[in-house]
């Protein structure tokens, strides 16, 4: 098993949903479970960065099918990004109704996030009261006309805001003014129109107004390496500013997406290998806190465009994020107990989960049982995603997720989920 110390072999105690013991030696219980000679026991993985797309586009992905894709990954506890549901999340009335809609369909634990946009400031404190685990803005446009970007006068004034009620904002952080319009079938074209230096000067300006307001900041789905020197200096003098990559920045590489291929369609876009060896090396070193999924998948008709200009940008890879990633860490000789801590506690820690993302007394007995060994091909149609279209279609990877365990009750059929609430979870 992989507990917050290392790879251990031993037994581990759950009674009334929790760990209450961790031993070396047989425990005695009502129930006991064995795993496998070739499965290894998990925290389940906490991934901070969903799109659910429900209500309102539930047809891209929704509450039931997107719970049961995490369950099949090993994911036991998710927090939804307040785009692209209609309404999005930017006020009470949509958070109720964001909550309703979940409730009685979700198989893993979800919390939520809050929207900051244009003209929201006054809902951002009743927001976090009701228990949003932090605050979403864009600096440039989000894709979807009912949630705007902040631009730097606003995002100033949210961040002052979100300082005195001690909030998080996650952004994020690309410069428009740095992003131009692309059309047509070649990666290259695409790659171009959403160059690094886009992501680097609205890191810098976002870290400029982090210090000035004494305000919390995470930097979303990071693809530029280049920004990792200023975050890392910032974070030096005290800025108190995180990061986070994904699954697929540090496994898929521009050089073998193919013209047409819309599927890999993202924003920030993936980038060149020779960029992602230093996002690897940004994980080791810490500068970059954690990995999640930033699941964002529309219908087939929406994505599989073949024209990078037209399709949606985003990555359908909830199922997929730890076998991907595995599969690159394993290949780099990174032992599986730094991807575990990449992807279960370092993303609870980031929003005060003080519960979920160890293997520890006193946690949730939130459990992965993965085969870290077996390798499989990944069929688009298999998964639980609503739409059959991923990046990762046609990829050998390594490593099968064969049960999760959601608060000691192995997950099935049966939505077992709980809503989350900050300070509550």
């Amino acid at each position: 098993m992989v507990l917050p110390t290392g790879e251990a072999s031993g037994w581990v105690a759950v009674r009334n949903g929790a760990v209450v013991e961790v031993a070396e030696s047989p425990l005695p219980g009502e129930r006991v479970v064995e795993l496998a000679d070739d499965e290894v026991l998990l925290p389940g993985l906490v991934d901070t960065h969903v799109h659910v797309n429900d209500p309102g586009r539930a047809e891209w992905e929704g509450f039931a099918t997107a719970t049961r894709a995490a369950a099949a990954g090993g994911v036991t506890t998710l927090v939804d990004m307040p785009l692209n549901s209609v309404p999005p999340t930017t006020d009470l009335a949509a958070l109720a109704l964001k909550r309703a809609v979940a409730r009685e369909r979700i198989h893993v634990d979800v919390g939520f996030w809050g929207g900051a946009v244009p003209g929201n400031l006054g809902n951002l404190v009743a927001l976090h009261e009701a228990g949003v685990f932090g605050f979403k803005c864009f600096l440039s446009p989000s894709g979807v006309d009912e949630f705007g970007h902040l631009d730097p006068d606003e995002l100033a004034g949210a961040l002052r805001l979100l300082h005195g009620i001690g909030a998080l904002m996650i952004v994020h952080a690309e410069d428009p003014a740095l992003v131009s319009d692309t059309e047509g079938r070649r990666y290259a074209d695409f790659l171009a129109s959403r160059p690094r230096a886009a992501e680097n000067t609205a890191i810098e300006t976002l870290i400029a107004a982090a210090r000035r307001a004494d305000a919390r900041v995470h930097v979303l789905h990071l693809s530029s390496s280049d920004a990792l020197p200023m975050l890392a200096a910032a974070r030096r003098d005290g800025v108190r500013v995180t990061a986070e990559t994904c699954p697929h920045y540090l496994t898929l590489r521009a050089e073998d997406v193919p013209d047409g291929a819309t599927r890999f369609k993202c924003c920030p876009p993936i980038r060149e290998s020779a960029n992602q060896d230093l996002l690897w090396r940004g994980l080791a070193e810490g500068v970059v806190d954690c990995v999640v999924s930033d699941h964002s998948p529309s219908t087939v008709e929406l994505k599989a465009t073949g024209d990078f200009g037209t399709a949606w940008g985003g990555i359908a890879g909830l199922q997929l994020g730890l076998p991907a990633m595995w599969t690159e860490a394993s290949a780099r000789g990174v032992p599986l107990a730094e991807v575990v801590r990449w992807m279960s506690s370092a993303p609870a820690d980031l929003i005060g989960l003080r519960h979920k993302g160890r293997l520890a007394p006193g946690h949730d007995a939130d459990l992965c049982v993965f085969a870290p060994d077996e390798t499989f091909t990944v069929d688009p149609a298999a998964l639980h995603h609503r739409n059959p279209v991923t990046a990762y279609a046609g990829r050998t990877l390594r490593g099968v997720v064969r049960s999760t365990w959601l608060r000691g009750h192995e997950v099935s059929t049966e939505p077992r989920g709980r809503l989350l609430v900050r300070g509550l979870a």
